[in-house]
């Protein structure tokens, strides 16, 4: 009877405190809603609806249009294909690095970290002018090789290249934390004795640090993806004027073509492509916890 009693009188307090949690949690929860899941309804409505003598009626005319558009369709092409060479750029140049950084024991990796961490502290403006002033036409790169009396480079600038260069620099930070704090998982001791058996590194990379950090690479290319496809500075300025990026077509097609129902409808488009990569993330989240417990 006295645990029961005990339990009885605990009751009230546990109460309370879930309903502290609840008060806590409900401001945050409230304010994503009316700043991003009303806006996306919101946006989903417009798209889907055009004013009638009746009301509001249903229309997928901007969405015909978009797919059956070839200037439209080039645009999400161009920016799917750098989404994945940015992704696979970035994991070329970022594993290395969160390598080197986990199992290096010299003072050297502090001074690598810091270089790869420096990106986070640039402004995609002064980034995207830095840009043009070393790769783009008459910059220092030109200016190098032309003392020495090599030819000219054909230039990134106003090419797909262009912002694809520098959204690998913009990104290389995130990137290269998330994929260290995932090689934390991998453990000195195993390295060791794969290194005793006489495996290499190559052996090493493959069957011992791969399988540990599977998931902090997917989570790590899913921020990438995600982080392109939301860029409107880099390839508004670096990239080329047709084809364009989703980000600068839409704006134009707001702004230059008055048309704010086929931009919201182009919204609509590449914020359902980008759920299905968050989504995934997601996913491989939750994965990860469930194998943690």
């Amino acid at each position: 009877m006295s645990l029961q009693a005990a339990e009885i009188a605990r009751a009230p307090a546990i109460r309370r405190g879930a309903l502290v949690g609840l008060g806590l949690v409900a401001g945050p929860v409230l304010l994503l809603g009316w700043l991003i899941i009303y806006p996306i309804f919101d946006a989903l409505w417009r798209s889907l609806t055009i004013a009638g003598p009746e009301g509001p009626q249903l229309s997928l005319d901007t969405y015909r249009f978009f797919f059956s558009d070839s200037y439209s369709l080039r645009n999400l092409w161009l920016t799917l294909w750098v989404t994945a060479t940015v992704a696979a750029l970035l994991l070329a140049v970022c594993l290395p690095i969160s390598l080197y950084l986990r199992f290096a024991k010299t003072r050297l990796a502090a001074y690598v970290q810091g270089l790869a961490i420096l990106p986070m502290f640039v402004p995609s403006v002064i980034l995207a002018y830095a840009l043009i002033r070393t790769i783009g036409p008459n910059g220092a790169v030109d200016l190098l090789l032309n003392a020495v009396g090599l030819p000219r480079i054909t230039s990134p600038y106003l090419t797909p290249w262009g912002p694809i260069i520098g959204l690998v620099w913009d990104n290389i930070p995130i990137t290269v934390l998330m994929l260290t704090a995932g090689l934390g998982v991998v453990s000195d001791n195993a390295v060791e004795a794969a290194r005793d058996a006489g495996a290499g590194r190559i052996a090493l990379l493959r069957h011992i640090i791969l399988p540990q950090i599977g998931n902090a690479v997917l989570v790590a290319l899913s921020f990438a993806v995600l982080g392109v496809f939301s860029a409107f500075t880099l390839p508004y300025v670096l990239g080329p004027a047709s084809p364009e990026m989703m980000g600068p077509f839409m704006s134009r097609t707001f702004n230059d073509l008055n048309d704010p129902r086929m931009a919201i409808t182009q919204a609509v488009i590449t914020f359902i492509i980008c759920a299905g990569f968050g989504a995934f993330y997601v996913r491989s989240v939750a994965r990860g916890r469930a194998r943690r417990t």
